[in-house]
């Protein structure tokens, strides 16, 4: 059999955050049964498609998965489960936001083979939560780990952000240090990035907030790699941090290049190809209605990535890993030398400090992780 990630997005939220500009949507409630029956239908032209897929990793993402009532929940999995064959060591995990988790949705998501859970804390403080919109307090945060850990679960992540218009080094010290006073395995910090058409982004062009100084989010991201360190967590991707063997398989999965199919409103899938074509990107419609509106088989928008292309993803996503990029696993799957296609490239930056090789692997320094973008332009084959 094949392995294969499966990720299945779940559009709806009880409100929008002001950064968000995720396909998900507030007040469609009514939509909730109708998008269940339309993604366990594209799942089953899926699995029919790919019927020696085993699904290594599943991620139900959103959204607002938590949004979804514990009865439809349930189908949900259930349908999946049946459709398509899951590895028994399967790492299943659920977004949730902790202003909307219940006990009952927790149990139904266990009962359903869930077994990692990602929660959006985001910050400590409430006027930073209330900049970015967001609805929950820090003790819905520790309220939903609580009922995480009654319900069985011991692979916990919480999201955080920093970067964010008033917020001091201060907030988001406090912010690691309540994240990491809760028991859980893994932690993501990300740089808050301000998209074009989120009311955050209106505000921020209209002056009515600004963002911290460059020196200042500088200082946040080093003293997130300090606090994590000292509480035994494992730097393994440019934001991600683990405890020893809490790494996000899903998402590693994405960065090696593991075959994924998605599910639902905006969801990609990578697909094998052949011949001159690495393999397929193919991207479902944006909006719910769309959706809905969609046959199972498709049509989707659909990119065919080269050879090439492949290769240079590879070193973009491999990159970000702190583990770097492997030249055995580069060469089993491009069946080509790692050497051959970047080696002159990749001394050129190790030259100037930002590139390291050891061990196989070639990977980021510490300062050519600051400068991630350019060592990539670099690396560009012509």
């Amino acid at each position: 059999m094949s392995t294969f990630e499966l990720y299945v997005h779940i559009p709806f939220c009880r409100s929008k955050c002001r950064y968000c500009d995720f396909a998900s949507w507030a007040g469609r409630e009514g939509d909730m049964d109708a998008y269940a029956d339309a993604v366990l239908r594209e799942a089953a032209a899926r699995a029919k498609a790919f019927p020696d897929a085993e699904i290594g990793t599943f991620f139900l993402g959103g959204g607002t998965p938590s949004a979804l009532p514990p009865a439809l929940l349930e189908r949900l999995l259930g349908g999946l489960r049946r459709l398509f064959c899951f590895s028994p060591a399967a790492e299943c995990t659920t977004e949730a936001n902790p202003g909307s988790l219940t006990a009952a949705w927790l149990d139904t998501a266990v009962r359903g083979g869930v077994n990692r859970l990602s929660l959006g804390m985001q910050a400590l403080q409430p006027h930073v939560l209330r900049t970015l919109g967001r609805t929950h307090s820090f003790a819905q945060v520790e309220e939903a780990v609580s009922l995480a850990v009654r319900a069985g679960l011991d692979n916990l992540s919480l999201d955080l952000m920093f970067g964010i218009p008033g917020q001091s080094l201060r907030d988001w010290g406090d912010s690691l240090d309540a994240a990491l006073s809760l028991p859980v395995t893994h932690l993501s910090c990300y740089g808050l990035i301000p998209e074009d058409g989120t009311p955050l982004k209106a505000l921020l062009d209209a002056g009515e907030m600004a963002l911290p100084e460059e020196d200042e989010e500088r200082a946040m991201y080093e003293l997130a790699l300090r606090r994590t360190r000292e509480a035994g967590m494992a730097q393994y991707e440019v934001s991600n941090f683990a405890r020893p063997g809490r790494r996000c398989r899903h998402n590693i999965g994405y960065w090696r290049q593991v075959p994924y199919i998605g599910l639902g409103a905006s969801a990609a899938s990578m697909l094998p190809a052949g011949g001159e074509i690495a393999y397929t990107r193919e991207t479902n419609p944006r909006t719910i209605d769309a959706y809905l509106r969609m046959q199972p088989e498709g049509p989707r928008e659909t990119e065919r990535i080269s050879p090439a292309e492949a290769r240079f993803e590879t070193m973009m996503l491999g990159l970000r890993m702190t583990e770097g990029v492997s030249e055995e696993a580069f060469l089993r799957m491009h069946g080509v030398p790692l050497e051959q296609c970047y080696g002159g490239r990749l001394r050129a930056q190790a030259a100037l400090g930002l590139v390291e090789h050891a061990d196989g692997c070639w990977r980021l320094t510490r300062r050519g992780m600051d400068v991630q973008n350019s060592v990539l332009v670099a690396l560009m084959e012509d």
